[in-house]
């Protein structure tokens, strides 16, 4: 069969390169397209997978994203028409399914953050199917119009699936200059563009910079998502504080990581299945896979900067904690994702 995935942000690349290989091995045609937005493009260079550039970011704004979707939108369908798929796939895109809808393609959207409230309204909407992690309660995905049988909701995170066969490369310690003998601890700024955040830097990040700079045997890598938050945290002079210009294997960090303090969500969860302590800045309003984290102390809310403390190697850590994840089959989600491939 011929498949379509559409890839509009980072984390993206990521969740469905499992479901792409897959498929692959399995004899299907898949083609990828992509949006310039943060790493998502240097993710697909460094994977290899050949994909098409469509389109770009329309920034933080609802009539930046409307002119964006309605410029990108046309030209996916011309890119889509020739090509006749059998059915396609997207995580949080919310290109795809408008011009599936106008091609008559079946598609499947998917995300686990709830509160996007207008992008969801579109898309839960013209999508053949919304795939979504139990942990969000069905009850508030029926305003966009999501309910059985398009609305499937499947076991654990989406990290869980993706991760699975994932072990951390230590060459990304070397490569950053870390110290492995130190406390490191990440961080991920905000996802600023987001329509839900309003375009804002989170207040506290430089904060919780000058608090890690002063502990003399901390060393951060802050992994920022623009060339904007770069030179920002780049013009506040922190000792021991590394800005890596381009993607790193962010996975592998948070893994050798002491803590990670995180202003997003596919990161803080990351770190919660690979049993790295998590504290979490995100400003919106928490989803409900982050609720359940809280719950079962597997993420941690951070309010105060003096509030972390870094101690060295966890026991958790040091006893391997990564190895004894939970490892749940990417194929199980796959056919969660397309029933119509054969």
């Amino acid at each position: 069969m011929r498949i379509w995935v559409d890839l509009t942000n980072t984390a993206h690349v990521l969740v469905l390169r499992p479901l792409v290989d897959l498929l692959e091995r399995e004899g299907h045609e898949v083609q990828i397209t992509a949006r310039p937005l943060s790493h998502t493009l240097e993710l697909l260079e460094d994977w290899g997978h050949a994909h098409t550039v469509v389109g770009g970011h329309g920034g933080a704004s609802r009539l930046g994203k409307a002119r964006a979707a309605a410029e990108r939108t046309p030209q996916l369908v011309r890119f889509a028409r020739p090509r006749r798929f059998d059915c396609a796939l997207a995580h949080g895109s919310t290109d795809l399914p408008p011009a599936c809808r106008l091609l008559r393609i079946p598609n499947t959207t998917m995300f686990d953050y709830e509160w996007a409230v207008l992008q969801h309204h579109l898309n839960c909407r013209l999508a053949s199917r919304v795939l979504v992690p139990d942990a969000i309660p069905a009850e508030r995905l029926r305003r966009y119009g999501a309910r059985p049988p398009k609305l499937i909701r499947y076991p654990g995170l989406k990290e869980e699936y993706y991760l699975s066969d994932f072990e951390p490369d230590e060459s990304v310690l070397v490569d950053l200059g870390i110290d492995p003998s130190r406390p490191l601890c990440v961080v991920r700024t905000a996802p600023a563009y987001a329509l839900y955040l309003g375009g804002s830097e989170n207040e506290l990040l430089p904060r919780l910079l000058r608090h890690l700079s002063q502990r003399l045997e901390a060393q951060t890598v802050v992994l920022a998502r623009t060339d904007a938050q770069r030179e920002l945290i780049t013009q506040l002079g922190l000792e021991r504080v590394t800005v890596p210009r381009r993607a790193v294997d962010g996975r592998s960090l948070v893994a050798f990581a002491d803590t990670l303090v995180s202003a997003g969500g596919t990161m803080n969860r990351e770190a919660a299945v690979l049993g790295t302590p998590v504290w979490s800045v995100f400003e919106g309003r928490p989803g409900g896979v982050d609720e359940q984290l809280v719950r079962e102390g597997r993420l941690r809310l951070l309010v105060d900067p003096a509030e972390l403390q870094l101690n060295g190697k966890p026991p958790a850590k040091a006893a391997g904690s990564a190895n004894r994840r939970e490892r749940r089959d990417p194929a199980a989600l796959l056919r969660l994702a397309l029933p119509w491939i054969e």
